[in-house]
């Protein structure tokens, strides 16, 4: 299936000579026979309207297996005919670009298709047409610009490979060695249900990611945010975990009017050779919502039928209100059997941040609750509630339900920040700034190191990444570990700080890192990590340390250091940055040399750590309202703008009271069980 023009019939037949299959051309072998005149006189004949009626229900007569067909350019627009063929056969999209579309057919001297209007163009037209090509194609084969008949046909044939061999995209714990996972196949719709590995582990890709070649990429350059997202997620999630067609709705949910921007996450120019990827525009004002708006979907999708699931999530700040925001908004069954519980530390949040979590109180499956704690004692926690079978016996017995999680532990949390590194790099090709294949840095601002994983992740599918920076505050263990290569928290106090979302010690994707830099020895990994629950201490081996240190760059910067650029860049440009991105231009500022671009992942909105901002820019007259200083702070900055859905959010919510938890794991397991008894057992 594809546009007119996009080589069905010439690739269909390779394909068919390739599998040993008879081949069947809809035009000549189906249509032209029951018509008994060429295609073109019957389209002259009756018109554009008729035509596609016969042509569907030639099509919808027509019945045939073991074959390789090539449809008609229209065949997509009659709903019964494409119903016929997929209960049939696997439909394969051969998605050309455009212009090769346009240039081909002017080759073939045609300048008009079926169903094009007087006064539309070929290119309206052609666009018009994808949407029904999306709406029924089973896999995508993308086609590069230039590829050869010879390599679409490749491309063909791995995809129906690949759709027929769902074991060979398994996951596997870091923890956990080839032979024992060689014993069960866990796929991507095992993982996000299940979080956390049964061993401790976390779950990675078997086989990696898959590369992307060079053409390919440039296809994505001209696409908007959610194209670009849903061909990259295609290639990741198995389309019997999840079809394509069901991922393209989830996506276009995900990143469409609920984001103020429709660039979704647009990259802005700053300074010299530095440019800003705006990743707060989603409804929390967070860049977790890239990933929180879209995991709550694929997570109710896979969800086994029989059972109910709570997901725990500890938050340092961000997270808590994103996942709040993103289960929220599930609908129908799936939001009365999905519950969300947020634990968050009282005294290590901001003041806007502790209001965006309590304002979703209200929601009949979502609750934030905190605690007299830090944010590693709430994650500690609820990893201890998953490694304890006593407990999670008991829920599912008792209640019915299962524990899950949508921390950065969960694969489908992971998996959509991967999509937005590569958009990064594609608005940079678009805009004339680089030529594909030419490097760019990444400075991520990191505490738990997810977002600087899946920057790695971009570039092991083939974005041209050349270092990426990770960017701590005065809680520097990352700093430490990558320059040192030991993991070291013995006697480590955690300071609280204006960057309050990286005040995390304890940083789970350390393990997804290691084991991609291991090669996946997950021998080791065990090893580390075993050693670092138990004596909170590791080290890794010398030649180890030498690969992290190709991979990553590490650098931390003061609480001064950190206000002292929030004032200096609003002085030079009249932008406003918040102190995570301040935290990374710090660190950008220190380690990167200047021979590339360099990418700062923005990864919240100044508006929610208004105080700190105030004291950076020397404004001492600040409103004790919330909402009043998000105001004055509107009125200073040129750009960004105030976010939209945060006001909002403020405005309606106000000041609501919240569950305080001593730090206690038994007071926290009480509110677990709570938070099920409220959400499943009521009377309805």
């Amino acid at each position: 299936m594809g546009l007119p023009g996009a080589g069905k019939t010439t690739v269909g037949r390779i394909v068919a000579h390739r599998l040993g299959m008879p081949a069947i051309d809809v035009d000549d072998d189906i249509l032209e026979l029951t018509w008994k005149m060429p295609v073109s006189a019957k389209l002259e004949a009756v018109g554009g309207e008729l035509f596609l009626e016969e042509e569907g229900q030639a099509l919808c007569n027509f019945s045939v297996s073991g074959c390789v067909v090539s449809l008609t350019g229209s065949n997509p627009l009659h709903t019964a005919a494409m119903q016929h063929v997929r209960e049939s056969g696997l439909v394969v999209y051969l998605d050309v670009d455009c212009d090769d579309i346009i240039q081909r057919l002017a080759r073939m001297k045609v300048n008009r298709i079926v169903g094009q209007e007087a006064g539309a163009s070929m290119r309206d037209i052609l666009s018009y047409r994808k949407q029904f090509y999306e709406k029924w194609l089973d896999l995508r084969v993308l086609c590069g610009k230039g590829d050869t008949v010879e390599e679409i046909v490749e491309k063909v044939l791995k995809a129906v490979e690949r759709y027929h061999n769902h074991n060979a995209e398994s996951y596997v714990s870091t923890r956990t060695d080839g032979l024992e996972s060689a014993n069960r196949n866990t796929h991507f719709s095992d993982v996000v249900v299940e979080g956390l590995a049964t061993d401790g582990g976390l779950y990675v890709p078997k086989s990696g990611f898959p590369i992307i070649g060079a053409r390919e990429w440039l296809r994505l350059v001209d696409m908007s945010y959610p194209e670009r997202a849903l061909v990259l997620l295609e290639k990741c999630i198995h389309p019997l975990d999840v079809s394509a067609l069901d991922l393209r709705t989830m996506v276009f949910k995900a990143y469409g009017a609920n984001f103020a921007s429709q660039a979704v996450a647009p990259v802005k120019h700053l300074i010299h050779n530095q440019y800003i990827q705006e990743l707060f525009h989603g409804p929390t004002a967070s860049f977790k919502d890239l990933a929180l708006q879209l995991m709550p979907q694929l997570f109710a999708h896979c969800l086994p039928v029989m059972c109910n699931y709570l997901v725990l999530v500890a938050t340092s700040g961000d997270t808590g209100s994103a996942v709040l925001s993103g289960f929220g908004g599930l609908g129908g069954v799936d939001k009365h059997r999905t519950g969300v519980l947020v634990f968050f530390p009282e005294d290590g949040v901001s003041e806007i941040q502790k209001l965006q979590m309590t304002s979703y109180s209200d929601e009949g499956n979502a609750r934030a609750v905190s605690v007299r704690s830090d944010f590693d004692f709430c994650q500690r926690s609820i990893k201890r509630m998953f490694g304890e079978s006593g407990l999670t016996g008991y829920l599912s017995v008792e209640y019915g339900t299962v524990l899950s999680t949508a921390n950065s532990i969960n694969w489908a949390r992971l998996l959509p920040q991967v999509v937005y590194h590569s958009s990064a790099y594609l608005d940079l090709c678009r805009d004339g700034v680089i030529k594909f294949g030419e490097p760019i840095d990444v400075c991520v601002p990191s505490g738990n190191f997810g977002n600087a994983m899946s920057a790695l992740y971009a570039k092991q599918m083939g974005v041209p990444i050349r270092k990426i920076i990770c960017a701590s505050n005065h809680n520097r263990i990352l700093t430490d570990f990558i320059s040192t290569g030991e993991y070291d928290l013995r006697g480590r106090p955690l300071m609280l700080s204006h960057s309050p979302a990286i005040d995390i010690l304890k940083s789970s994707n350390i393990e997804r890192f290691i084991h991609h830099v291991s090669g996946g020895d997950s021998r080791l990994v065990k090893e580390l990590f075993t050693s670092l629950d138990t004596q909170q201490h590791f080290k890794v081996p010398e030649a180890l340390l030498g690969r992290i240190q190709q991979e990553v760059l590490g650098g931390w910067c003061s609480e001064d250091d950190c206000l002292s650029a929030i004032k200096s860049v609003h002085s030079q440009t009249g932008y406003l940055m918040d102190t995570h991105t301040a935290v990374a231009k710090v660190v950008a500022d220190r380690l990167q040399d200047g021979a590339c671009p360099v990418v700062i992942c923005s990864t919240a909105h100044y508006g929610k750590f208004a105080p700190a901002v105030f004291q950076a820019l020397g404004i001492e007259s600040i409103p004790e309202d919330p909402i009043e200083q998000l105001r004055l702070l509107a009125l200073r900055a040129s750009k960004p703008e105030m976010h939209r859905d945060m006001m909002t959010c403020l405005e309606k919510g106000g000041r609501r009271g919240h569950t305080v938890c001593e730090a206690e794991y038994s007071g926290l397991v009480e509110e677990v069980e709570g938070m099920i008894q409220d959400s499943f057992l009521k009377v309805m």
